[in-house]
């Protein structure tokens, strides 16, 4: 079922889609902005490396607790309103960060800064989804996707020359003053675009929900600070996969979900969801793989580093809006295809560097592979989401970007933990063990890039069944058809309809060639009477 888009006029729309991208541009861009301010923050408020990256890994937990409840909060309260609270809290945000006298103090600026953020990631989303008739949302979100996917990778490069040149703290002024005007553009030009209908605060889900995400991007920002077998990383991490279990059956019972998962039962997202954390883990285990390889390997500078990652990241940035008019024209099936194979060669091609490859052989390889990224990133979600009943759609995007911030914390923790361990079981052998270690990070991430490429192989919609969306209600009561069971069983019984009518069609031509042949005998002994 796709989302009809609201009636707009054509200026109306775009001056609401131009505020959303500058609105998601800044807030996207303070999700690692901090990295490369983080020595001077260590030197200012005398604390150490380990403290000091709760500044971007508390930034991700919060988000993650947050998206969750996303659905919720757009289902039950007016459009304009909701953006507002959101760029608000991102203001406040910013302001505690911009005059904190202390690092406590900077941590809580993050973590309200989070909050809107969170807020605004889902609801941006949403907002494109629903103005934008299916014809034209392809390359909507492909301009949606170059603030969504560019904020990120640009931002380290901008808050370094912030920093080397006035300080860590004009990143918030900076970003302060692209949000104070969002927040006058919003009031002037926005309109309360999205349905709302009934529903009810779940508290029990709520905590379920953080518990859940909260305590697996918890345990996975440990990884590299504890012991696997620890109470921070296993002890966390089981803590949120167990909550995450009653909370999913939790919503598969309650009459009005908190977040209705059940959007998994449609093929198309679910595969889409999967994608989207594909590319995310691939981005963000690049964004910290590659600098160690330029800098600690290659005995690059940072600047040298950050001059052959940049034509990478601009080629991700630039794809995406075409990447959305392909969709619209192609489909999706050319797009995974070329996503699978360009991504798996060229990650495989990393594999056989060397401590004497050229930086910008590497630097070439790694336009292919964000060119990869790029065309499929947006079109995914978009495709992910065009199957989603429209009553849905708040759930759907919520529980996407609760997966894509998830797989951003796994990326960065998975693929350096893979570094490390291969690194130091080669070492007394291996003259190169860092090199050898991210080697085999990259081969790593060539297998990955193989499940994009078989999606690609079977991504008809036309091949794929997605259980019906039958609820009993507007807001989703289950049905027997939700079971697995009740899927093979409907299954079955479609086929059988189908056979049915064939042999149906069949008889109904057989008797039709009889009655033929009747009549031209009766025509004949006519004649010859």
């Amino acid at each position: 079922m796709s989302h009809p888009a609201v009636e707009l006029s054509s200026k109306k729309r775009s001056l609401i889609f131009i505020n959303v991208n500058i609105s998601m541009f800044s807030g996207t861009m303070l999700t690692t902005a901090l990295t490369t301010a983080l020595p001077p923050i260590m030197k200012e408020f005398h604390v150490d490396v380990s403290t000091a990256q709760w500044l971007t890994s508390g930034f991700t937990l919060t988000m993650s607790i947050i998206i969750p409840l996303t659905s919720f909060l757009m289902n039950h309260f007016k459009t304009k309103k909701l953006f507002l609270t959101a760029i608000f809290f991102f203001l406040v945000g910013l302001t505690i960060a911009l005059f904190s006298v202390n690092f406590p103090m900077l941590l809580t600026g993050r973590i309200v800064q989070a909050f809107g953020s969170g807020l605004m990631s889902s609801l941006a989303q949403t907002i494109i989804l629903t103005i934008y008739p299916p014809a034209e949302r392809g390359y909507a979100m492909g301009w949606f996707g170059l603030s969504l996917g560019a904020a990120p990778i640009i931002a380290p490069t901008i808050s370094g020359v912030l920093v080397d040149s006035v300080g860590w703290r004009m990143i918030f002024v900076l970003a302060m003053a692209i949000m104070i005007m969002c927040l006058i553009y919003t009031i002037i030009i926005f309109d309360d675009v999205l349905p709302n209908r009934e529903s009810h605060f779940d508290f029990i889900s709520f905590v379920l929900s953080a518990l859940a995400f909260g305590g697996v991007t918890l345990a996975i920002g440990n990884f590299g600070d504890y012991e696997f077998v620890s109470y921070q990383v296993t002890g966390t991490f089981i803590v949120g996969i167990i909550t995450g279990l009653i909370f999913a059956i939790r919503q598969l019972h309650v009459t009005i979900p908190f977040l209705d998962i059940r959007v998994f039962k449609h093929t198309e997202f679910a595969l889409g969801v999967i994608t989207t954390g594909i590319i995310q883990l691939i981005l963000n285990g690049s964004a910290v793989i590659f600098p160690i390889y330029f800098q600690t390997v290659m005995g690059y500078s940072a600047t040298m580093s950050g001059i052959a990652i940049l034509p990478g990241s601009l080629a991700l940035s630039v794809i995406s809006p075409y990447a959305g008019k392909l969709y619209d024209k192609m489909g999706i099936k050319p797009l995974f295809l070329f996503a699978g194979i360009v991504s798996s060669i060229s990650n495989l091609a990393l594999f056989f560097v060397n401590i004497n490859t050229d930086i910008w052989v590497v630097s070439t390889i790694n336009i292919a592979r964000c060119l990869a990224m790029g065309v499929i990133t947006m079109p995914v979600i978009t495709w992910g989401m065009k199957g989603v009943p429209e009553h849905k759609t708040a759930d759907g995007t919520a529980t996407q970007n609760a997966f894509r911030i998830l797989s951003m914390s796994i990326g960065t923790a998975l693929f350096v933990s893979i570094m490390s361990m291969v690194s130091d079981t080669v070492k007394e052998t291996n003259p190169y063990p860092d090199l050898f270690g991210i080697k085999v990070v990259f081969l790593c991430m060539a297998i990955i890039s193989v499940i994009i490429l078989l999606f690609g192989i079977f991504a008809n919609e036309h091949n794929f069944i997605s259980l019906p969306d039958d609820d009993n209600s507007e807001f989703g009561e289950s049905s027997t058809s939700d079971s697995f069971g009740g899927l093979i069983k409907e299954g079955k019984e479609k086929r059988k309809e189908k056979e049915k009518k064939r042999e149906k069609e069949k008889g109904n031509e057989k008797g039709k060639g009889k009655d033929d042949d009747v009549r031209d005998v009766e025509i004949v002994i006519g004649e010859s009477s």
